[in-house]
């Protein structure tokens, strides 16, 4: 059996018992019954994930920053120069950048994975080398990946979830850096939900309306010459039109998903990836957090399609990890209240008639 199977194969459902173990500990909180919302069903749904109440703490965290370039650069999708792309790189490996602000501020372990950088990097510490392509073909002409290229990116992200939690980290983010990555994004959420380019493309980086057209075009253009819709097999989807971050975010969420640890998801380029992670093994999604919804349309598209509630809203584009590591103080409180608030009967508070 090869990775990509074994690891499909080891994800189960989320566990009833201890679900229904967590709701009932919820109620006997001293707190009125369903008073922190949205927090409550999320610690209840990671109690399913860990098969116990209360589930482990999600800490510590680690975010993964994997990068590619992208070929459909060439159809001018964007006006930022592909070499930002490697740029972006050194200043994550520097520290200089918001991903790393954030998961200083959160206490979050920074990985950086080059899994398809146009240029050879430098060696780096911290620097995870795990190329399996120099960019993307460009889609609009040809599959941006082969098999061979997509199974390797995939493999990379399995293989990278599975060294963090051996390493004892109890909660996987996802990060991104790649040039032209929301083109590609685009083109795998209409692929996977059967939505239009135009209700799934938007403005990335902050280009103009032309632009935006431009890149509607160029998603539409590769959808058809790839003959892709929601029937496609997940790996060939990922191939014609994904990237290779997106194809080693797929592999990262189905391995914290196999090792049974939550899995916080960033913005578009996390919810296209998890569309293809989700369409080889549906029950992934109950280790995946949506951390926040992203300004991008897509991204909204990809989350109702997964079924996921985001825990933040602030209108972010940004990528690179930054909404999931502001939301993950919040998963980690909503385990850290079945871990440490007092019930009725412990606490010698009287509970209501």
């Amino acid at each position: 059996m090869d990775l990509i199977a074994e690891t499909i194969a080891a994800i189960r459902p989320l566990d009833e018992a201890a679900m229904t173990a967590a709701r009932a500990h919820q109620d006997r909180l001293t707190k009125p019954r369903g008073a922190l919302g949205v927090l409550e069903e999320l610690s209840v749904r990671l109690s399913g994930l860990a098969g116990a109440c209360p589930p482990p703490m999600p800490e510590p965290a680690a975010v993964a920053v994997f990068a590619a370039d992208h070929g459909v650069h060439a159809q001018g999708v964007t006006p930022w120069p592909q070499e930002v792309t490697g740029q972006m790189v050194g200043n994550f490996l520097a520290g200089g950048a918001v991903v790393n602000a954030f998961a200083r501020q959160t206490g979050a372990d920074v990985r950086v994975i080059d899994v398809g950088v146009r240029t050879d990097l430098p060696a780096a510490d911290g620097l995870i080398v795990r190329k399996a392509a120099h960019g993307t073909a460009d889609m609009t002409r040809e599959p941006a990946m082969t098999d061979g290229q997509v199974r390797a990116a995939v493999g990379t992200g399995i293989e990278l979830a599975r060294d963090l939690v051996a390493d004892g980290h109890r909660c996987l983010v996802t990060g991104d850096m790649g040039i032209a990555n929301t083109t590609a994004s685009a083109a795998l959420i209409a692929a996977f939900t059967g939505r239009a380019p135009e209700n799934v493309t938007g403005y990335g980086t902050g280009v103009d309306e032309a632009t935006r057209t431009r890149k509607i075009e160029v998603v539409r253009a590769a959808l058809e010459r790839a003959g892709l819709d929601e029937r496609s097999d997940p790996l060939t989807v990922l191939a014609e039109v994904g990237g290779l971050e997106h194809a080693a975010i797929a592999g990262f969420v189905l391995g914290g998903a196999a090792a049974r640890v939550p899995v916080v998801l960033d913005g578009v380029i996390a919810g296209a990836a998890t569309l293809a992670a989700a369409a080889l093994a549906p029950d992934v999604r109950g280790a995946c957090v949506a951390g926040h919804r992203s300004a991008e349309p897509g991204h909204a598209a990809a989350l109702q399609h997964l079924e996921l509630r985001p825990l933040v809203d602030l209108e972010l584009r940004l990528g690179e990890g930054t909404g999931a590591l502001l939301a993950l103080p919040l998963v980690q409180s909503a385990v850290r209240v079945l871990h440490e608030v007092a019930t009725f009967d412990s606490a010698g508070v009287a509970d209501k008639a």
